[in-house]
């Protein structure tokens, strides 16, 4: 069994984060610091446990922060070199994951001295990341921060630049959401733009995940962007768009789905089936399905079905599942099979009862068949 994350911040990398503050802290009392968050880590989850390091370190640090920001600065160790590697703590000093509380402690304790902190967490994020740290400065001096965070898009350190795009991320995941980009996402499009083409995957990636989250509330406007940037596209960018939409592609989305080339698609009578009409908890099913062109002309189809779970107050759910993208030629029949298992998982609790079934194609439901699901007794 993988080892859990919370893990990550266990009571040997506090220990070793005290003797490295200690060395330019002669005051830091390191013993006392590690045995009062001993009392209670083990006992906490991994944001709980960089909470309490973060709030406990104010209690042995300098009151006055720009000197505690001093002295952490001076305990940060190596820049990373790559997206992310195995680096914690060694003799020059605090790199990776030991990094995130410290940037926990600038998000709580430096909001009163701006310059400071945006300094010490562009530093701190070349060691591991500030993403979570910035969002309480975008949510409260959201101005003053975008004018930091559109200089680090263009900064020459990697790290810097993915933080422009993934601090800035409307619902990124585990961190607070920045409700004011999520109404208006539009001061972050400059952002977005200027990283579209960056040279590293790392910081591509995070500028799509960028988009996927505005697409959430705002999916026409992906949709234009994405139209915008597919213009004379190199293969790169054409990935990263693809990525950005892909939950305005699971929806059928047509606006995206006429921009990546998968518009209302011209079919004659299409087919879904099922291999058994009763599918036992913890099996499989067959589903296969018929599609036949009306078109003169090929045509390009992003081929999906749904599946509609049962929920425990009788309604479903809709969940949508990847089939394939194929070329259909004039007149072209095909076929397709796929399996299909419900079995237990951690994301969805099943529920007896009948599941429709529905084959989309270009973002339209063209044929649609059912099965219903038994549970074991």
């Amino acid at each position: 069994m993988a080892e859990p994350f919370k893990n990550l911040l266990n009571i040997k990398m506090v220990a070793d984060v005290a003797s490295v503050i200690q060395k330019q802290y002669q005051e830091f009392d390191a013993q006392g610091y590690v045995d009062q968050i001993a009392k209670t880590l083990d006992s906490l989850e991994l944001k709980q446990r960089s909470d309490l390091i973060c709030h406990t370190l104010a209690d042995f640090l300098p009151t006055d922060f720009e000197q505690a920001a001093q002295i952490l600065e001076a305990s940060l160790g190596r820049e990373l070199k790559e997206e992310w590697d195995d680096s914690s703590i060694d003799d020059l000093g605090i790199t990776g994951w030991a990094v995130m509380p410290l940037a926990d402690y600038v998000a709580c304790y430096g909001r009163n001295h701006f310059e400071v902190s945006m300094h010490l967490l562009k530093e701190m994020t070349k060691r591991s990341s500030s993403e979570f740290a910035i969002r309480p400065f975008l949510d409260l001096e959201r101005d003053k921060t975008l004018k930091h965070v559109y200089q680090w898009a263009l900064d020459s350190n990697l790290h810097v630049r993915r933080l422009a795009s993934e601090g800035s991320r409307p619902r990124l995941p585990w961190g607070m959401r920045l409700s004011k980009f999520v109404q208006d996402p539009t001061p972050i499009v400059p952002i977005l733009e200027a990283l579209k083409d960056d040279p590293s995957e790392y910081v591509r990636r995070s500028v799509a995940n960028n988009l996927n989250d505005i697409a959430k509330d705002h999916p026409d406007l992906v949709a234009s962007i994405a139209e915008s940037w597919l213009v004379d596209a190199s293969a790169n960018r054409k990935k990263l768009v693809r990525h950005a939409c892909r939950t305005l592609i699971k929806q059928g989305h047509q606006k995206t789905l006429d921009v990546l080339g998968y518009g209302k698609a011209e079919l004659g009578r299409c087919r879904l089936e099922v291999s058994a009409s009763q599918l036992i908890y913890g099996g499989s099913i067959q589903i296969n399905a018929m599609i036949k062109s009306s078109a003169k002309h090929e045509q390009s189809l992003m081929v999906d079905y749904i599946v509609h779970h049962q929920k425990a107050n009788g309604s479903t759910s809709p969940k949508v599942f990847k089939w394939r993208t194929s070329p259909l030629k004039a007149g072209e029949t095909i076929e397709l099979t796929k399996k299909h298992t419900i079995k237990p998982i951690t994301t969805r609790v099943y529920y007896p009862g009948v599941h429709k079934v529905e084959l989309q194609i270009n973002g339209s439901v063209v044929a649609q068949t059912e099965f219903e699901l038994l549970m074991p007794s």
